[in-house]
Order: C-alpha cells, then sequence, then structure tokens
C-alpha cells in the first residue's frame, strides 16, 4: 500500500501562501465595508441586514463548491482551478467595490465579493488534506494560521498605512469614498490575486487515482463507512416540522411584537425545512446523482468525528461572535463609561478596540508556530482543549478588568485560542474524511460557523435586552462561558481521531 509522502517546509509554505492574500481581502471587507455603506447613506439600524451576506453566502457557495471541487480533476488539477477563478473574481470586486456609485451596488458588490472569498477559501482546507499526511496537516493548518494572523493585521492595517505613510487623505466629500481607501482596496486586491496565484503555480496535486491508492493506506478506523440514504419519508416528516417550527416562531415575533432579529432565526428554520422538502421529492423520483440531494444526504450523515467537532466550532464560534459584534459597545460602555458614538470617549474606545483586535490577530500569528509542537507532545484534543479555556477565562476577564489599557493582556489568551481554533479542529478532522468527500464536508463543517454566527445576530440582542438590561459586556461574559465550555466538549472528541504517528 502506497504511502502519502512526506512535504518538505518550503512545500507547505507555498501550499498555504494563498491564504495570506484572502485573509487580506477578507479583512479589508470586515474592516470597512461598513464605512463604505454609512459613506453611501445607510442607516446604523440597517447595517445587519445588508452583512446577512456574508454568513448567507458562506453557508450556500462553500458546500457547493467542496461538492464540485471533490467531482474536478483537469490539467489545472483538483482545487486549484477553484482558487484561481474566486481570486480573480474577489481581485475585481475589491476594484470596483470602493468606486460603487450607490448603496444599492454596494450591497450587491459584497454579496460578490463573499462569495468570490469563499469560492477561493474553501477549497484551501481541503487542499491540506489531499497533499499532506495526517501527522503533517496540524502543522499546515496552523501555518494557514499564520497567514491569517498576518493577513489580518496587513489588511485592516491597509487604509491607515495609506494615509500616513503616503499621506493620501482619508476625509471626501459627503457621499464620496476617499481615496485612501480606493487604494488601499486596490492594493489588497493584488496582494490577493498575487498570493493564491504563487499557491496555483507553486504546488502540483494527486490525482484521484493517487488519492484512492493513498486511502487504502490510511488506518481503517479514520475511514468512515458509507450511510444508506436516509429515507424521502424522513425528509419529508423532518421537512415539515421544520418549516412549521419557523413559520409558527415568525408568527409570535410578529403578533408579540417581538425583537425583529429574530425573523432571522426563523427563516432560518423555514428555508431548511423547505431544503429538506425539496430532497424529500428528489429521493421519491429517483434523481439523487445531483449536488443538492447529496450535499444534504452528507449534512445528515456527518462521519461521528464531525459531528463531535460540530459542537466544539459551534460554542467556539459563537463566543468570537460575541466579542466581534458587541466588543466595541463593550469596551466604549463599560471601560470607557459612554454610550454616545458622537463622544470623544466613545472613539477614544472604539480605536483601542482595533488595536485590541489586531493584537490578538498578531499574537495567533506567532501562537501558530508553538501549536504543533505542543499538539505533538499533549495530542490535538488536550491542546486545543487548553487552548480555548485560555481563551475563554480571558475573555471573562473584560468583566473584572477595568483600566482599559490592561486589556492588552487578555487578547493574549484569545489570540492563543484563536490560532487554534483556526487549526486543530480541522486537523483532527481532516484525519477522518474519506479523501473523494474532504471538500464537501469541510464545506459542510463550515455550517457550524455560520449557524452561531446567525444564532448571536438573531437571540443575543433580546437576550441582552431581557435578562441584561442590554448591557454589552454581559455578552463578552457569555461568550466567554461558552468558549470554556467548547474546550470541555474537545475533551469528549474519540481519541481515535488523533493524527496517526
Amino acid at each position: 500500500m502506497k504511502q502519502k509522502p512526506m512535504l518538505n517546509f518550503f512545500q507547505i509554505w507555498n501550499m498555504c501562501f494563498g491564504f495570506l492574500g484572502i485573509q487580506i481581502g477578507f479583512s479589508l471587507q470586515n474592516a470597512n465595508v461598513s464605512r463604505i455603506f454609512q459613506t453611501l447613506g445607510a442607516d446604523t439600524e440597517n447595517l445587519a441586514v445588508y452583512w446577512v451576506a456574508a454568513p448567507l453566502t458562506g453557508l450556500i457557495v462553500q458546500p457547493i463548491i467542496g461538492y464540485m471541487s471533490d467531482r474536478t480533476w483537469n490539467r489545472f488539477g483538483r482545487r486549484r482551478p477553484y482558487f484561481t477563478v474566486g481570486a480573480v473574481l474577489a481581485t475585481l470586486a475589491l476594484l470596483v467595490m470602493p468606486n460603487s456609485p450607490a448603496l444599492w451596488f454596494a450591497v450587491g458588490m459584497l454579496w460578490i465579493l463573499d462569495a468570490s472569498i469563499n469560492i477561493s477559501m474553501e477549497p484551501f482546507r481541503a487542499f491540506v488534506g489531499d497533499m499532506l499526511p495526517e501527522r503533517q496537516r496540524t502543522g499546515a493548518f496552523s501555518m494557514q494560521t499564520f497567514f491569517i494572523g498576518i493577513g489580518a493585521v496587513l489588511g485592516s492595517a491597509l487604509p491607515w498605512i495609506v494615509t500616513n505613510w503616503f499621506g493620501v487623505s482619508n476625509v471626501a466629500a459627503a457621499g464620496e469614498i476617499p481615496d485612501s481607501l480606493k487604494i488601499a482596496f486596490y492594493v489588497g486586491g493584488a496582494l490577493f490575486l498575487t498570493a493564491v496565484m504563487w499557491t496555483v503555480v507553486r504546488t502540483r496535486e494527486y490525482s484521484p487515482e493517487e488519492l484512492a491508492a493513498f486511502d487504502a493506506a490510511r488506518p481503517a478506523s479514520h475511514i468512515p463507512a458509507e450511510s444508506p440514504p436516509r429515507s424521502p419519508d424522513k425528509y419529508r416528516n423532518g421537512g415539515i416540522l421544520t418549516a412549521v417550527i419557523g413559520a409558527l416562531g415568525w408568527y409570535l415575533i410578529t403578533s408579540l411584537g417581538l425583537d425583529k432579529q429574530l425573523y432571522i432565526m426563523a427563516g432560518a428554520f423555514v428555508a431548511f425545512g423547505l431544503l429538506q422538502l425539496v430532497v424529500s421529492y428528489l429521493g421519491r423520483a429517483g434523481r439523487t446523482e445531483n449536488g443538492v440531494y447529496e450535499v444534504v444526504h452528507d449534512l445528515f450523515h456527518m462521519p461521528r468525528v464531525m459531528k463531535q467537532l460540530a459542537v466544539v466550532q459551534f460554542f467556539s464560534w459563537f463566543a468570537l461572535f460575541c466579542m466581534w459584534v458587541y466588543g466595541t459597545p463593550a469596551v466604549t460602555s463599560y471601560h470607557y463609561g459612554t454610550t454616545d458614538p458622537t463622544s470623544q470617549a466613545y472613539g477614544d474606545g472604539a480605536d483601542w478596540l482595533g488595536l485590541l483586535f489586531g493584537a490578538y490577530n498578531g499574537i495567533a500569528a506567532l501562537a501558530a508556530i508553538a501549536i504543533p509542537f505542543v499538539a505533538h507532545r499533549l495530542g490535538c484534543r488536550w491542546c486545543h482543549a487548553v487552548n480555548v479555556c485560555i481563551g475563554g477565562l480571558c475573555l471573562l476577564s473584560f468583566y473584572l478588568i477595568r483600566d482599559p489599557e490592561l486589556l492588552m493582556y487578555p487578547m493574549i489568551g484569545i489570540g492563543i485560542a484563536w490560532a487554534s481554533i483556526l487549526s486543530l479542529p480541522y486537523a483532527l478532522l481532516s484525519n477522518n474524511l474519506p479523501s473523494h468527500k474532504m471538500g464537501v464536508y469541510m464545506g459542510i463543517f463550515n455550517f457550524f460557523i455560520v449557524i452561531p454566527q446567525v444564532t448571536v445576530a438573531g437571540v443575543l440582542g433580546p437576550v441582552l435586552k431581557a435578562f441584561f438590561d442590554s448591557q454589552a459586556i454581559f455578552a463578552l461574559v457569555i461568550g466567554g462561558s461558552l468558549m470554556l465550555v467548547s474546550g470541555l466538549a474537545t475533551l469528549f472528541v474519540d481519541k481515535e481521531a488523533e493524527p496517526q504517528p
């Protein structure tokens, strides 16, 4: 039986380098699109609605691209064609976005940009599983995390660099995007395309026949058996129940005048119910050789280790979204004593949080270097459990620390947790997936990043209002507590999921 060969440091570097460009583009989007929307006339209250593009495109695009790339093989490779197409589209979107003539156009460009980034990003996770033996995957996912950290810092800082290093103005007339932001997007687009194309040009891929031969040499416990199809009746019954729950929730939100953010959750239930009904129809008609049916089938038949890791992912990403969404109002109100966005104190608090976020991304890049060595000694499960619990305690400490300058210290632990979240769950998962479904399962695994994001958007606001008098600092307390739950859940992942030496 043929063992998958080890790759050297520079080969792994080349195959991961594209993530630097992807994260630069992603960080430019996250840090500046709201600014573009507001410049073009968006109300603050509606920003969350415009931003719903991000989770929805990830939820839809990633499993589709994973499914398609699993079935692709041509002279350009298996995953690399998707790297290339996504990078070109994302670069074009980054060039057009800051020149949007109207708000509706900018919102449409966000959908295109986010979908394009997802087209490039999704196959990178499966790429590691394709190319490396199990014992090297922890190091490769950590190297991706290193590039994510560097890219996040660089992408977030690009507008500041353009203004402060090159003297380009960061102000413009009402309704116009500043030149500094335009140039930052142009540079970011060029870096995105260059980094991804470096990976495309400097790496090769194994053929499906080679991957099948490598699979035959893997431990039997790491190759889950194919599950029989779920019956159309179960899809139908599950779909009806899920859709009814969503419709009932929608009715209650409307009739009781509940928080409108809850519509997101109700709508998600209705959509998932309708999807199951479509799959039920396809099953009855014998039309099962298509992406919709097979992705939903794989969702309901995830390998055991993947289900265990889904719980880990849900709670850790829920905590992260608590921090990202409520970090600014928490720090400005609790540590700077103001809720007035026009005040100097609010501006100072928001600026300081930006530095804190930059710091944890920098720490994550450094932590990514150490994580493979610690995971080798402790095992991926224990290493991740410790890292995430450190992050949870540090997030909880925001409630105990009143001096904002001291908040820099908890960011060290949060950076360590962030590096671990981006690497170790994927290392454990990739070791327990069949190579011919590596892409689609990596795409489905993204659901457990998107679902907590949608849950935070739809539920956390009403919870804070009902139980904590809308004090944002308690969102960080909830997030820290759930990150601890994530760490404990890691210990319930099967020991056999660990990489083989």
